[in-house]
């Protein structure tokens, strides 16, 4: 039974199932960095330039409705529908407008760098599968400190089919040599818990800024609020467990 907040306070002990644990993949948008809000003010000022929406801003349910995780070919097509061209063009102005942007004030995610050295602590592979532009990616990757962190970082774009397809977590397991059986996710929209879960793995939801229900029909193992969140160390906890390992090094 799920509980009024979206949780199903039974659903962490579905990673323990993952032990001995091989990966753990991340988003980045979102999910390394609170880095939505950057986005929004980027598309709504660029938008606003070119009298989108009659000159009216776009508000932000408009944005994780139309916008947030999804691909920049598919961002086209929906502000663009006749002009896939012009629509392309105007993300790539936006991109690089948020490029500017991140420079100046990006920030992780609560408690990303604990969760960092427990991955670290047990020699497990990682990745970072998005579907932004390599170019945002690596920007925020380096801007992080997490450039030797991660063995492969994975754009959706330079696969068959960005997410919500699940090639691009495909891609990653394929590349890591790991299993879907002893790996698992972090992500933070619906269409990035869509590719995961169809891709065989369980991911864990960051509620970072789209709205719980909406992750939740996407059917993630649980929700957390960030990577401090008790629920998530529980979960760890029991993978340790069922182990054999706490803190040992690979």
């Amino acid at each position: 039974m799920t509980a009024a907040n979206g949780e199903n306070p039974t659903e962490s002990s579905s990673l323990a199932t993952l032990a001995p644990l091989q990966a753990v993949l991340f988003d980045v948008d979102g999910t390394l960095c609170d880095s939505d809000p950057l986005h929004y003010y980027a598309f709504r000022e660029m938008l606003l330039e070119i009298g989108y929406n009659q000159g009216v801003p776009v508000d932000e349910e408009w944005f994780i409705k139309t916008i947030a995780g999804k691909h920049n070919d598919d961002i086209a097509s929906a502000l663009f529908p006749d002009d896939q061209e012009r629509g392309l063009k105007f993300c790539d102005e936006k991109e690089a407008m948020f490029r500017r942007l991140v420079k100046e004030q990006l920030k992780p995610i609560d408690g990303l760098y604990k969760v960092k050295k427990w991955i670290e602590d047990r020699g497990l592979k990682r990745a970072a599968v998005t579907n932004a532009p390599r170019l945002n990616a690596e920007l925020i990757i380096e801007i992080l400190g997490l450039k030797d962190f991660f063995d492969v970082v994975i754009i959706g774009s330079e696969c068959e089919r960005a997410k919500p397809s699940p090639d691009p977590y495909l891609k990653a397991l394929e590349l890591l040599k790991v299993s879907k059986e002893h790996t698992f996710i972090f992500e933070d929209s619906a269409s990035g818990i869509k590719a995961g879960v169809a891709a065989g793995m369980p991911v864990v939801g960051l509620a970072t800024r789209n709205p719980p229900h909406i992750l939740m029909e996407a059917k993630p193992a649980f929700l957390i609020k960030d990577y401090e969140d008790s629920k998530l160390w529980a979960a760890l906890e029991e993978i340790d467990k069922k182990s054999g390992a706490t803190t040992t090094t690979v």
